[in-house]
């Protein structure tokens, strides 16, 4: 093991720190033990001190600081900032700072009581402003450390109330996005074409959550589904080489719900060639029926392209071209793409398990039964070996469930007629949250002997449920420390390693063009792609009318949050005024 080298700094030179009672006796018993002691340390200015080949600190350790004297608040805040900065250019890359507190100093909902947070010295923002996320918080005992006295209570050599004090344990954020754009290849009827990626899902695309050696909670579910469902059914995978692009009018659909993707110059096919293989390039008439609506103005044309926001047309393709063997349970699965609202359960791309299966007509409500028992079994398996809790899982008739649907749900029922939705809770809460949706289409076949039923699951929402892990962006995650959580598949129960992110509040306000509706889908995809995902809720405040003139104002309150990464006061801001940019650009607002 490696030797551990401690080296102790001090603010004051040897000889004034010296002269306070017992400091000698320490540096010298710090000397006789082989630690470094180093004075005139400036914690605000640590790579002065030490040379470049000596700034790679496992552990800093700063216990009580305090400008002195009757420093309020906001000195003390300045003093933190200027320490965390200078701990960056120090520590190394897996490095930890721990900062112990006196109770409530802190900020967090660790401190009992917790202060007002304007009255505290706000640590995990300050923090977050270099670049530092809270990891963890224990009690801080100094009556374990031999020896440890807390003196320098304003400056003078008294002691001062540790009951209650924290330790804060701080460590590297991962550095934040470079969104550039992004061109991606898919295979498009019979030739490769390449598309440029939305901005909002540079991140989302090509992840391969799902390939073979992945240990992503996603890829674990779908295979636990899959080998139960097999126990039951004959299956088949047809999944490889589904591609992302989709053409033309996606009747039924909302268009402000859809990701439109133009190819890149010289690659769009031409009829001939996109008359071979068109099962494969997925018409968008393959959704639901036909509404028969016109394009509207300002609405893509019909022969553009989309990101795929479901799987349902690849089977419904497959099933039209006769690579459909009747009794057989085809399995897909992929992700898909949605615009929709800001939310911690509303994710614009997620990884969809859809499970096709053709029987004789006046059995499908006993396959459904079959199908629904077996995901019912496979998620208890799962749940216990988590968490030891049951989970509730039921099936809802769409005819009677309620109002205020979720984005996916209220999604799912635009692609066409449902039947059931498949609901989870626990023991404790009643079934609420909707993972998936089951159709039967008895016309889709050839055969009037047949009835196709189709069971679409969202993976990303059940590996949520099943390990507690409360905001989709985490799933994401880019930082390693998520993944390590599951080793080699193995689901468990999330603890998060960014400890009470802090949250900025921001409110925007804008007049809207006359006589015409406001896109709140677009609204949030702009904040989304502005943010980088750092916005976590959008919430109208004011919805005002001016008399005599009728125009229309709207407010919105934007709260700026990072699940797991640092986000500090001042890049929250910035993002806020990019928004206000932004909107009045693309959205014909007029900002108040």
């Amino acid at each position: 093991a490696r030797a551990t080298h401690v080296v102790a700094t001090c603010y004051e030179s040897e000889e004034e720190a010296a002269g306070r009672g017992g400091a000698a006796r320490s540096i010298r018993r710090l000397r006789d033990s082989g630690a470094e002691v180093v004075f005139s340390v400036d914690c605000t200015k640590l790579k002065e001190h030490f040379a470049p080949g000596r700034r790679e600190f496992d552990r800093i350790y700063f216990n009580f600081p305090h400008c002195g004297r009757k420093a309020g608040v906001v000195k003390n805040r300045q003093l933190l900032a200027g320490f965390f900065h200078s701990c960056a250019e120090v520590l190394a890359q897996e490095g930890e700072i721990h900062v112990a507190l006196c109770n409530g100093q802190g900020g967090t909902p660790a401190d009992q009581p917790r202060r007002e947070w304007h009255n505290s010295w706000q640590i995990v923002a300050v923090a977050a402003g270099a670049g530092f996320i809270l990891s963890h918080v224990h009690p801080f005992k100094a009556e374990t450390i031999d020896g440890y006295k807390c003196t320098g209570y304003r400056s003078q050599d008294k002691s001062f109330c540790v009951e209650g004090a924290l330790n804060h344990i701080f460590t590297r954020s991962t550095a934040p996005l470079c969104f550039t754009s992004m061109s991606c290849q898919t295979q498009l009827g019979s030739q490769k074409v390449s598309f440029q990626v939305p901005q909002v899902l540079v991140d989302k695309i090509n992840r391969g959550f799902l390939d073979v050696n992945s240990s992503h909670p996603v890829r674990t579910i779908k295979e636990k589904l899959s080998a139960g469902l097999s126990q039951a059914f004959p299956l088949q995978n047809i999944s490889s080489c589904l591609p992302l692009l989709q053409q033309g009018h996606p009747g039924g659909v909302c268009h402000s719900n859809i990701f439109w993707v133009t190819l890149s110059p010289g690659e769009a096919p031409g009829t001939e060639k996109m008359s071979q293989g068109l099962a494969d390039a997925v018409l968008c008439s393959h959704f639901g029926q036909d509404t028969g609506e016109n394009v509207q103005e300002g609405c893509p044309a019909p022969k553009q392209f989309y990101l795929r926001p479901s799987l349902l047309p690849h089977a419904q393709a497959i099933i039209k071209k006769g690579a459909f063997s009747p009794g057989t349970l085809q399995v897909l699965s992929g992700p898909v793409f949605r615009k929709c609202q800001i939310s911690p359960h509303s994710m614009p791309a997620f990884h969809e398990m859809l499970v096709v299966l053709a029987v004789s007509r006046g059995t499908e409500n006993s396959c459904i039964q079959m199908l629904v028992d077996n995901i019912k079994a496979t998620m208890n398996s799962l749940h216990q070996g988590i968490s030891g809790v049951k989970p509730s899982i039921s099936l809802q008739e769409a005819a009677t469930f309620g109002t205020g649907l979720s984005d996916f749900a209220a999604f799912e029922r635009q692609l066409g007629e449902i039947q059931h939705f498949l609901c989870v809770g626990t023991e404790a809460e009643p079934p609420g949250s909707c993972v998936g949706v089951i159709r039967t289409a008895p016309g889709e076949l050839k055969s009037h002997e047949l009835v196709v039923v189709s069971a679409s699951l969202n993976l990303d929402l059940l590996a949520m449920l099943l390990c507690g892990i409360s905001d989709w962006r985490m799933l994401w995650a880019r930082d390693r420390r998520f993944l390590r959580q599951f080793p080699e598949g193995e689901l468990r129960l999330f603890k998060s390693f960014s400890l009470y992110p802090p949250s900025y509040v921001h409110d925007v306000s804008f007049w809207l063009p006359d006589g015409e509706d406001f896109d709140e889908v677009a609204f949030h995809t702009l904040a989304r792609r502005v943010s980088g995902e750092m916005v976590v809720s959008i919430r109208l405040r004011d919805n005002f009318q001016q008399p005599g003139t009728g125009r229309r104002s709207l407010c919105y309150r934007v709260t700026f949050q990072s699940c797991e990464r640092a986000l500090g006061c001042r890049e929250a801001a910035e993002m806020q005024l990019h928004l206000r940019e932004e909107i009045q650009q693309h959205l014909g607002v007029t900002l108040r």
